[in-house]
Formats: structure tokens, sequence, C-alpha cells
């Protein structure tokens, strides 16, 4: 495997598990939709001022372009949105966790969409990777009542964008092969979708304090940073490879946690299902 592509995917997953953590703390001062509010558009803002820098214009292929727009009036902004009152609900850990379903549509649809199959070994891997992370949060509510299990549905309604995002968007890089692009123009159309949303709920959102408006511009860049390097990815690999490995992020998210929260010891059951990814990881690397 093309160890640069394992490091980038890796690297995504490591942003998108360091922006959920953040999330955390920018929610403290203010609600989901607010902080979608600000996340979403100021990285818009930047991939758009660097785009004369990152993006060869001249290169435009239009098909590319619509199917990068398709994707932005979903991601990041609904699963901006999603992730954000999942986090609020029932914690970045179970967030984390059920959004690990990701890799099974995302290659469930580069089946349907790339022709993409994975062979034998690589099923394994997938397998193996979401099985472990599961495991993980074996027993554990992360003391979310009986009434609100309902939430649930969030992050796995995240999980099912992410996985229908990756193998469209891997279809425009294959005309348009600049993950750059890709980012600019499917945050730009996200953050248009944002600002309808905040327009048709002006009234349930009002402006953070300062230090929840630092906390919102950081979790949005580190997602930026996510995207775009998922985008790299996913122009140099298969989504049957990048999508699992970006999906360990629930691994690192139990670490930034314990670092930056100071949650508890993790349960043997917890540490073999590390043990369990880590070989679905090691799996998909030799395939």
């Amino acid at each position: 495997m093309d160890s640069w592509l394992a490091l980038i995917a890796v690297c995504s997953g490591f942003c998108f598990a360091l922006a959920l953590v953040l999330t955390q703390f920018g929610l403290r001062t203010a609600e989901p939709l607010t902080g979608a509010g600000i996340a979403v558009p100021t990285t818009a803002v930047l991939f758009i001022l660097l785009s004369p820098l990152s993006v060869d214009w001249a290169a435009w292929h239009t098909d590319s372009a619509l199917l990068f727009a398709a994707a932005g009036v979903f991601f990041p902004v609904a699963v901006t949105l999603l992730t954000f009152s999942a986090n609020q609900l029932i914690g970045p850990n179970l967030t984390g966790t059920l959004g690990n379903v990701t890799p099974l549509f995302a290659v469930g649809f580069a089946v349907l969409l790339l022709g993409e199959v994975p062979n034998g070994e690589q099923w394994l891997g997938i397998a193996a990777i979401c099985a472990g992370i599961a495991m993980l949060f074996v027993g554990r509510s992360n003391g979310v009542p009986a009434p609100a299990l309902w939430a649930l549905g969030l992050p796995l309604g995240a999980a099912l964008i992410r996985g229908v995002v990756q193998p469209v968007v891997k279809m425009g890089l294959v005309d348009w092969p600049n993950p750059f692009a890709a980012a600019t123009i499917g945050y730009g159309v996200s953050a248009l979708v944002m600002a309808a949303v905040l327009m048709s709920r002006r009234h349930e959102w009002s402006v953070p304090p300062r230090t929840g408006l630092l906390w919102f511009i950081a979790v949005g860049l580190t997602n930026g940073a996510a995207v775009l390097l998922l985008y790299m990815a996913l122009a140099r690999g298969p989504v049957t490879i990048v999508a699992p490995l970006v999906a360990c992020y629930p691994l690192i998210t139990l670490v930034l946690n314990r670092c930056f929260l100071g949650r508890s010891r993790l349960a043997p059951v917890a540490i073999a299902g590390i043990l369990i990814s880590v070989l679905g990881v090691g799996l998909l690397l030799r395939s």
C-alpha cells in the first residue's frame, strides 16, 4: 500500500477526533446550531481565501465541480449539525463510536458507484476495525437516559452521509484530481446551506461569548483539515481503503478524551477492541 495514503488517512482521522473533543468545550457556551453556524462558514472563508494559491481554476471540470457541490449540500454542514447535537446529547465517545459504521456505508456505495470490490483480506480488515471500535464502548451508555436513546440516530445519520459522500467525491476527483478544489467548492456550498438554516431559525441562535467563539473557530478549522486530508487520501487511493482507516478516529478520540477531559481508564473489553482494530488496520495495510 502507498505509505503516504495510509499516513494521510490516519491524519484525517486524528483531526476528526480532535474536532470531536474540542466541540465539547464549545458546547459549554452555546447550542449546536450556533456552533455549526460559526464553524462551517469560518472554514469556507479560509478555503476561498486560499483558493487562488491552492486551486488551479483553469483546470475546471464541470461534472466534477457539480459532484463536489452536491456533496457540499450535505457534507460537512449536515454532518456538523448532527455531530454537534449528538455530542451534546450522548458525548464524544458514543458519537465517535456510532460514526464508526461509516466505512460500511462508504464501501457499499463504492461497490455500487465505482465498482471497488474489496478482496477477502480487506473485508476482514474492515470487519475487524468496525467490531473492534464497537467493543470500546460495550456496556458504556455515557450516562444517556432512556428517553434520549433516539439521539443515537444522529451519529448514525452523520455516518450515512459521510459514507455516501466519499465515493461521490472520489468520482469527481477522477476527472479533476484537486482535493483543494473539492474542499473549497464543498465548503462553499455548505456555508450557503448553513446560512439558509440560520436565517430560517434566526430566533434559535445567538452569538456566543468570546471563548465559545474561539472554540468553534478551532473546531471548524480542525474539521476543515480533516476533510481536506480525507479528500487528499481519496485522490490517492480507493474508498475501500481510505474509509476504514479514517474510521479509526474513535481510538484517537479515547486518547484525547483522557488527555483533555480526564476520562476513566479502559475496561479489558475495550483494550481487546483496540487490539482487534489495530489488527484490522494491519490487514488493510498488508492488502
